[in-house]
């Protein structure tokens, strides 16, 4: 079985339609989405109609999706995040925000061994950014391999012989798993890389294999950053697609 596994799309349009164009995922089983499906970019609407079309895709919800979607005031994101959520709200047609607000929380297991989560598995909003913090979410984990997203940042978690250890992920390089160790790992974000390099990122997940390879590409993103512009949003959400950051 493969899986395609992607997280933050955040309502880049560009991103996301290249993604699915791409050779890579052409034969896949199943797609995992791990959250945040808008938020940020300028097309919330589009891209929410687009992921409707998806076939074989099993889905959680990030903490933008609950704000946008009303379940969640966004008091509590910075005025940048806020300003968006809130324009992203007023672009969003009623049963697109209907569609969103019934996406489940996480975790979620998928086919018995693998678990999908936003944040954490033991809060869907709480960040992941260190060995210390991958150990307490594993530590609610029932299976061997877990997918989180939220940091926007692509790391593998590795825990095995009460050690956790962690590897930055690289582009096309194919990772064979132990089947003695349990792993947490994040494929990054299509919509909004943060790890200093503006390329989407993605992992494909070969359950037959028992591997993984992770992917980046490239996408207009000069265009995503003139719809930014063009309809308000602030300046740093279209500055940092070009920076990755």
């Amino acid at each position: 079985m493969k899986y395609l596994i992607f997280s933050d799309i955040h309502g880049n349009l560009e991103a996301f339609k290249k993604l699915l164009s791409l050779k890579q995922i052409k034969n896949i089983d199943k797609m995992l989405f791990l959250g945040d499906l808008v938020g940020y970019g300028p097309d919330p609407d589009e891209v929410i109609n687009l992921f409707k079309e998806l076939k074989n895709v099993y889905y959680i919800r990030g903490n933008h999706d609950k704000v946008i979607s009303d379940l969640e005031s966004s008091s509590m994101f910075n005025p940048i995040a806020q300003f968006s959520a809130e324009w992203s709200k007023s672009n969003i047609g009623g049963k697109n925000k209907g569609f969103l607000r019934k996406f489940p929380k996480g975790p979620m297991v998928i086919d018995s061994f693998i678990t999908i989560c936003h944040g954490s598995n033991f809060d869907e909003d709480y960040y992941v950014f260190s060995p210390y913090e991958a150990l307490e979410s594993l530590k609610f984990m029932t299976t061997s391999i877990g997918f989180f997203g939220h940091t926007h940042f692509p790391i593998m978690y590795m825990y095995r012989n009460k050690k956790i250890n962690s590897v930055a992920l690289e582009s096309n390089k194919t990772i064979k798993l132990d089947v003695n160790t349990r792993y947490l790992i994040n494929p990054g974000s299509i919509g909004q890389p943060r790890d200093r390099n503006p390329d989407p990122s993605f992992i494909i997940f070969d359950s037959d294999k028992k591997v993984i390879k992770y992917y980046r590409f490239k996408y207009d993103y000069k265009l995503t950053q003139k719809k930014i512009r063009e309809n308000g949003i602030p300046e740093p959400l279209a500055a940092r697609l070009e920076s990755g950051i």
